[in-house]
């Protein structure tokens, strides 16, 4: 075993929930995969991950919007769409092919507006990515996106680590203006971390840097959570969220974020004052 393949084993073994972790061998992947071999290999993680239960496809619950062929495998945008929102628990995102197919986990909460959230994350290879909903009755439904890109999750930084380290927890959030008596609003997370993947290399030292990645944000404003998300190496450096919630009064919205490594960080922003 490559030395960064032991690192990232070691690292997701210790911060993956029970349910994440990828038991038993799994297929490799390939670019010229057939799809009765992804669908294979779907199978397997599918297991892995939701155990026994049964997923079902859908055209109506859930929507992944991304890129055919990613400009860039280290900084792919993902929008995952939810028409019925009313009956949307959390969402899952599994990048089929990336050494950690879990990439997140997202739970909303009672000031949650779950229509749509939108990410950037690494892709490794070429590879189906699942989106599956959970429902709030229990249920689970997935639909598809095939993705062409390779190499995301080894991609350096293009700078040190120490200046990739550098403001490390700082955040940053914007509102969007929403329409005159919208009840909603929309919200920009922005954390400087740079979600090391554990299988880049120090182009100085040539040694892999280890993992060091956000392992979970709660977003909340007052005593009301808006969003729980447990990521993973597949999430893009610098993570950016886009999401919605339902504003009560002028509470501040509050963001914790915490790593595999024991960094946590807290910031506070203000809620602009709702449109006429």
């Amino acid at each position: 075993m490559k030395p960064c393949t032991a690192a990232l084993a070691l690292s997701l073994a210790a911060s993956l929930p029970a349910a994440a972790l990828l038991t038993g061998p799994v297929l490799a992947a390939g670019a010229s995969d057939t799809d009765a071999e992804r669908q294979a290999r779907w199978n397997e993680i599918r297991t892995s991950i939701f155990g026994d239960k049964a997923v079902q496809h859908t055209d109506t619950l859930v929507k992944v919007d991304a890129p055919v062929r990613a400009l860039d495998a280290a900084l792919v945008p993902i929008t995952l769409t939810m028409p019925e929102k009313d009956k949307v628990a959390g969402v899952s995102l599994v990048i089929d092919d990336n050494p950690s197919p879990y990439a997140a986990n997202i739970t909303f909460g009672p000031a949650a507006d779950p229509g749509e959230i939108k990410l950037r994350v690494r892709v490794n290879n070429y590879t189906n990515v699942h989106a599956v909903v959970r429902t709030k009755d229990g249920g689970l439904f997935e639909t598809t996106k095939f993705v062409k890109a390779s190499g995301g999750c080894s991609a350096p930084m293009g700078m040190s680590d120490e200046e990739a380290m550098k403001g490390m927890g700082d955040m940053r959030m914007k509102f969007a203006e929403g329409a005159p008596g919208a009840k909603s609003t929309e919200a920009t997370l922005m954390i400087r971390h740079p979600n090391f993947s554990g299988m880049q290399m120090n182009q100085v030292t040539r040694d892999y840097t280890p993992a060091r990645y956000i392992q979970k944000v709660v977003v909340s404003q007052g005593g009301r959570n808006i969003l729980t998300l447990d990521g993973d190496i597949s999430i893009a450096s610098n993570p950016v969220i886009n999401f919605a919630f339902l504003p009560e009064g002028q509470a501040p919205v509050t963001v914790v974020a915490s790593d595999n490594q024991d960094g946590r960080w807290e910031h506070s922003f203000p809620v602009p004052a709702p449109s006429n």
